[in-house]
């Protein structure tokens, strides 16, 4: 995908790391499987895009990586989900400080409850409705408002904004 990028364009400017996948259990009766897939999907992912980007971006670009609110809320059968996407913003802001002299920005979203297939498949209506009750806001967020968190980020109005994870979550916590 860089050398498409590169061959197409010249080079890359902005990358966004968002691959996920969201499997829920408590930690006692998680089994190596599940530990292994989010792992592979949500950290290694994550890093590999971040290890390619960190070679390939042109001086001055934006990487945007997704992490995930619940590692603030911290709640049963988030355990190894919430683990991925610390470790995420953990590398986000270690990645800052390695690209030091480079001018590129990197920075975390961290959607809340977002109107998503990730979010809602096997969760029943009536705890979607209490989930989204619990905001400030009183909603699920929306792919827009991620996409525009992402895209401030990405964009010219994010160019002091580095080593930073944006809680964009309607005010979950």
């Amino acid at each position: 995908m860089f050398a498409a990028a590169e061959t197409a364009f010249g080079g890359v400017d902005v990358v966004v790391a968002n691959a996920g996948i969201m499997t829920l259990a408590p930690i006692a009766t998680s089994s190596d499987d599940l530990f292994d897939r989010q792992v592979a999907i949500n950290l290694k992912g994550a890093f590999n895009t971040l290890r390619e980007a960190a070679r390939r971006l042109r001086a001055g670009g934006r990487i945007v990586t997704l992490s995930s609110s619940v590692t603030t809320l911290l709640q049963p059968t988030y355990g190894v989900y919430a683990a991925t996407k610390a470790a995420v913003e953990a590398m986000t802001v270690v990645l800052t400080r390695e690209l030091r002299g480079r001018g590129i920005m990197v920075n975390a979203v961290a959607p809340g409850p977002t109107a998503t297939a990730l979010f809602l498949d096997g969760k029943p209506q009536d705890l979607i409705e209490r989930i989204a009750k619990a905001a400030p806001l009183e909603r699920l967020g929306e792919p827009a408002d991620i996409a525009a968190a992402v895209a401030f980020l990405a964009g010219p109005d994010g160019a002091w904004i580095n080593g930073q994870v944006l809680r964009a979550n309607g005010g979950i916590a």
